[in-house]
């Protein structure tokens, strides 16, 4: 591991530990005879594996387990990809302790690039073989510099939007999500001015929290904090500023709920209103059916997913699984792995998570089949995140974009929900803190 590696790591590990906010976790008849590859004698092997979020992988833990009766899994799953990058980072700071399969997420997989000499290659394993299996881009995501493939990619993540009907009932907005698809196409002046009207007709909010709108303006762009030849791309940065000031403008304009990332006050601001639309890419529908239906809600409370997105098309998030040099059953590891990322599973997971396939058979799957989720008015979600997908091109993710995402920008967005800055002193923030975070 070179110098520069080993002081972006520590201090990756290091600014983690500020924010808990997170980026979350993303039909072929191969998968079976894929696990059997894993079990190539009757030794017991014990394999760890760590997740993040909402992976949807517990039914198939144990179908694998019944496929390979030597194999037993023990499975970790981190409440959120944040607090997995500050394990990841801790455990390779402290020289060892990381799972025999680790679930790395999109936003900071370039910091693990820099020290990417720590995981196996996984074209020993035979990976190049299913190279076509995956989206091109996701599958040059997960290789090095060097032409190692260090990832086996999960999901990816094209974004509709989630709204709730009854609140736009309440504003006068039609809640079909046809019309709604209708009203909300354009770019995000078109969504703020929707947003104004309904914050105007009803009091409330249009939006959670201004933290994930800003994510969402910042993937669309074509480079984003870094860019594509891996330079910080911030200040001076026109276009960036012009849409924190667009942002700012509606939060400051009240459309802004202030929510609590990924609490959501218990799952309850889904069922009281407290605000009526939530930027949504594929793996976030998971996340938003739990937190509805421990907030006491139900198909009933009205949620549902239209096939819009404002600008266009964009990716955000999505995750790989990796098998750290470190693991004493690296064979076995790289089998399991491979097992679950096989169209025919990542068919399955989106059904438990609600993500999206990074598989082109899985996602054909999904859009033929159209099924209605229920939770979410009968949409068939599958078959929009597929329509959401086309023309997606992951933006290029440089190493500190997910640190630069929450512990930079995070806390004065944050700040300007709650009315303690305005735009221009929240942006001021965000840069003197990319000063002393990121350099």
């Amino acid at each position: 591991m070179n110098t520069r590696a080993r002081r972006r790591m520590l201090a990756t590990a290091a600014v983690a530990s500020i924010s808990a906010l997170a980026l979350a976790s993303c039909s072929a008849d191969t998968g079976n005879a894929d696990a059997d590859a894993g079990a190539s004698s009757d030794e017991q092997v014990t394999l760890s594996v760590t997740t993040f979020g909402t992976f949807g992988y517990d039914d198939l833990y144990k179908e694998y387990e019944d496929l390979n009766p030597n194999v037993t899994i023990e499975a970790t799953n981190i409440d959120t990809g944040g607090n997995a990058r500050t394990d990841v980072f801790t455990k390779i700071g402290a020289g060892g302790g990381l799972s025999d399969v680790v679930a790395i997420e999109e936003g900071w997989l370039g910091a693990i690039m820099d020290v990417s000499e720590l995981f196996v290659d996984l074209r020993d394993y035979g990976i190049e073989d299913r190279k076509g299996d995956w989206l091109e881009w996701k599958y040059d995501q997960g290789t090095d510099a060097e032409g190692r493939v260090i990832g086996y990619g999960t999901d990816i993540g094209p974004s509709g939007i989630c709204y709730n009907g009854p609140a736009f009932e309440a504003a006068g907005l039609p809640s079909d999500r046809e019309s709604v698809a209708e009203l909300l196409t354009g770019d995000w002046d078109n969504y703020f001015a929707v947003g104004a009207e309904y914050t105007a007709k009803t009091g409330k909010a249009w939006y959670d929290h201004s933290g994930f709108v800003w994510n969402s303006m910042v993937n669309q762009l074509d480079e984003g904090y870094y860019t594509a030849d891996g330079e910080l791309n911030i200040e001076g940065n026109a276009e960036l500023k012009k849409r924190f000031e667009t942002l700012g403008a509606a939060t400051e304009g009240g459309q802004s709920a202030a929510e609590a990332a990924w609490d959501w006050n218990g799952g309850k601001s889904f069922v009281d209103s407290t605000f009526a639309t939530l930027v949504c890419p594929g793996w976030m529908l998971g996340n938003v059916a739990g937190k509805l239906e421990s907030g006491g809600g139900d198909a009933s409370t009205g949620w549902d997913f239209a096939d819009v997105f404002p600008g266009g098309a964009t990716n955000w998030g999505g995750a790989f699984l990796t098998v750290p040099e470190t693991s004493e059953h690296k064979e076995a590891a790289a089998a399991l792995a491979n097992w679950l990322t096989q169209p025919e599973q990542q068919v399955k997971q989106s059904a438990a998570a609600g993500n999206f396939p990074s598989t082109v058979a899985a996602q054909e799957e999904l859009a033929a089949a159209a099924t209605p989720n229920e939770l979410f008015n009968g949409a068939p979600t599958g078959a929009i995140l597929a329509e959401r997908a086309k023309g997606v091109v992951a933006q290029f993710k440089g190493a500190d974009d997910s640190v630069i995402q929450e512990n930079v920008f995070g806390p004065p967005l944050s700040a300007l929900d709650r009315g303690e800055l305005g735009t221009q002193e929240a942006w001021d923030k965000a840069i003197a803190l990319l000063n002393e975070l990121v350099g």
